[in-house]
């Protein structure tokens, strides 16, 4: 029977390369890969953990689904969940469903097919196909950063933020500067946080006794582009907005545009306070007033429920909810 070594002294390359290439755990060219996997074909090599998948059932595999590409927020949660999941024995598949549900459905069928152990999704707006694949197959699943709003996905675990108090504790620091015409740019309609932050947003305009005025927030879809002409209409309104909120951190980006064609420089001429935090946020300017999400903590703990639902497919649904560390800069107006 062929060994690990033998693969490796074929291919002409070390036995941890080899270890790499079959358990994915680290990136190698593909030149390499390929010499690796015509040896293993070659010599007919099976690994000690693909013969014990042969015999349990299971292939040490997780998927994630989630879109991921664009918004640094969720790269660092990709990361936290990728070194929990390899810290437990697991490789892990990556499907980005960019926020479409017929995207998101054939990722969670094509992550399905490969028998994955268990999967991580953040749902989309509409994740009804994908949910119920899962059902009919007792995916066992965990949501992450996100559930699904329909309702039609109860029972299921979930690890997220805690995104109502997040934004009331934001919007209230802005009231508190003394604005009374805040603005919102909401995120990716449909979705669970959006619909969390934006009750937060109307929590602190009620907790100031403000009225709500339904043409301060405006939707920006969690885009930079949709949230740059969101920042304009809010700006060109008979009596536009003192401050305003940014949904998430790829809108912040577009909302900055925004002000930058208009020759703004939070917080002279607007405040400014947003949800998430960016690595370089404390080092240009505006620094900015934020509500920074812990991705590194929501990471691990998706990757532990899941592990815990594998182990125990009937234990009841749980929650985990993640406060936000609210971090006071100069993009609110304080000093």
């Amino acid at each position: 029977m062929s060994t690990i070594k033998d693969v490796a002294r074929l291919a002409g390359v070390s036995v941890a390369t080899v270890s790499h290439v079959l358990n994915g755990t680290r990136f190698v060219s593909v030149p390499t890969r390929e010499r690796v996997e015509q040896a293993v074909a070659t010599l007919g090599y099976v690994s000690n953990s693909a013969a014990a998948s042969l015999r349990s059932g299971r292939t040490q595999t997780f998927g994630l689904v989630m879109s991921a590409v664009m918004n640094p927020y969720f790269n660092e949660v990709v990361t936290s969940i990728e070194r929990a999941t390899v810290a437990s024995g697991y490789s892990l598949l990556l499907a980005d469903h960019r926020d479409e549900a017929e995207l998101e459905y054939r990722s969670v069928l094509n992550l399905g097919t490969h028998k994955v152990d268990g999967l991580l999704l953040q749902p989309s707006a509409d994740p009804s196909r994908a949910v119920e694949f899962l059902q009919e197959r007792s995916v066992p699943t965990v949501f992450v950063d996100r559930f699904d709003t329909s309702g039609g996905a109860d029972g299921y675990d979930f690890a997220g933020t805690e995104n109502h108090y997040a934004t009331v504790e934001v919007v209230g620091h802005l009231i508190e500067h003394g604005h009374r015409r805040v603005g919102m740019v909401s995120g990716q309609a449909g979705s669970s946080t959006t619909e969390e932050r934006i009750a937060g947003y109307r929590a602190a305009l009620d907790a100031a006794g403000l009225p709500h005025d339904p043409a301060l927030i405006e939707p920006g879809h969690s885009d930079e582009k949709l949230a740059e002409r969101a920042t304009h209409r809010l700006l060109d309104l008979d009596d536009p907005p003192t401050a305003l909120f940014s949904g998430n951190n790829r809108m912040t980006i577009g909302i900055m545009q925004a002000l930058r064609t208009r020759g703004i420089v939070p917080p002279e001429g607007i405040a400014l306070g947003v949800f998430d935090d960016f690595p370089w946020a404390d080092l240009f300017l505006p620094r900015l007033t934020c509500a920074a999400q812990r991705a590194d903590e929501i990471g691990a703990a998706s990757v532990d429920l899941l592990l815990r639902r594998i182990a125990e497919p009937d234990r009841p649904a749980e929650t985990v909810r993640f406060p936000t560390d609210f971090r006071r800069r100069n993009s609110c107006g304080c000093h």
